[in-house]
């Protein structure tokens, strides 16, 4: 084992991974450098480096024999991987996604490339809501064969989960303090009642956030890490609306443009915001931004009272 295959995850990795998974998940981590060198050895690969990115997986650089960069992806759920890996297939025809080049469903492995660029996070600037919208409707607009699309999770079903987690965040944080239990109920409702709605209905990002995109230079905004499902199409803006909004009447006008990209109803896009809005202020608090116009914006949104400075 090389020393770049025994330093693949710090401690503050390894935490997030068990709190995701629970701490079981450090049997895994100890049997992860025997998985690389395994599936290095048999896709001719030379590891070079963890990746910076990977919050529900551990993800190394590597690269081909042939000279490709590329990415590998391993996840102690394998059906994560799996999916991902068959949602990126699904696009491979829009560029927008990273091509998959190999999966073990076994070892929750997948091989990709590499996108070189920095993700919209990271740079810290928000694109044109044209760009994006661009990039969400070119996505939708990929067809999918119905045998594949059957295979999809129901959006309601990523709607529960992402609720529960930021209902046990809460519980958990200094967002108990300030984002009422009430908040968080009536965002779930309006969200899943959203959920079940049968307009517009296409394969769906499910947590496209600035952290998931990819600036790619001349190849444009790449989506990765999907949380494949099928639902209204209009759920993979909330984040775009909503990040480093600093108003309300700024969160209109970004619902007004991305929905026009996308081919979308704005009124049923701003209720999606709505309902989103609460779990986005847990988030806030747990960051120590109470207090903020973006957290006073979250709030307004999701009904609550804004926190007095």
């Amino acid at each position: 084992m090389n020393h770049v295959t025994a330093q693949f995850v710090g401690d503050r990795q390894r935490r997030r991974l068990e709190r995701r998974f629970g701490s079981h998940v450090g049997e895994w981590l100890t049997e992860l450098p025997a998985i690389v060198e395994e599936l290095a050895s048999r896709w001719r690969l030379t590891v070079e480096a963890p990746a910076p990115r990977g919050r529900t997986s551990v993800v190394i650089h590597v690269r081909r024999a042939d000279g490709a960069e590329g990415v590998l992806k391993l996840s102690p759920e394998s059906g994560l991987a799996v999916s991902e890996a068959k949602m990126l297939r699904m696009w491979a025809d829009s560029h927008r996604v990273p091509r998959v080049w190999d999966l073990d469903e076994d070892r929750g492995a997948v091989l990709m490339e590499r996108i070189d660029g920095d993700t919209i996070a990271d740079r810290g600037t928000m694109p044109p809501m044209e760009t994006v919208g661009a990039l969400i409707a070119e996505l939708h607009a990929t067809e999918v064969a119905p045998g594949e699309l059957a295979e999809l999770r129901p959006l309601t079903s990523r709607v529960q989960f992402v609720f529960d987690y930021w209902n046990r965040e809460r519980g958990e944080g200094p967002a108990a303090e300030v984002v009422s239990a009430a908040a968080m109920h009536r965002g779930f409702c309006l969200a899943r009642d959203l959920a079940n709605g049968t307009v517009d209905v296409v394969p769906v990002h499910g947590d496209l956030h600035p952290g998931n995109v990819i600036d790619g230079g001349a190849r444009g905004l790449v989506a990765v890490d999907p949380r494949a499902c099928l639902g209204d199409g209009a759920v993979d803006a909330v984040d775009w609306a909503l990040w480093k909004a600093t108003g309300v009447a700024e969160v209109e006008r970004r619902v007004h443009v991305l929905s026009g990209a996308m081919g979308v109803d704005a009124d049923r896009m701003f209720e999606w915001v709505r309902a989103f809005a609460p779990c986005q202020a847990v988030a806030k608090a747990g960051r120590g931004q109470v207090g903020t116009d973006e957290f006073d914006v979250l709030m307004e949104l999701a009904g609550g009272a804004a926190v007095a400075r």
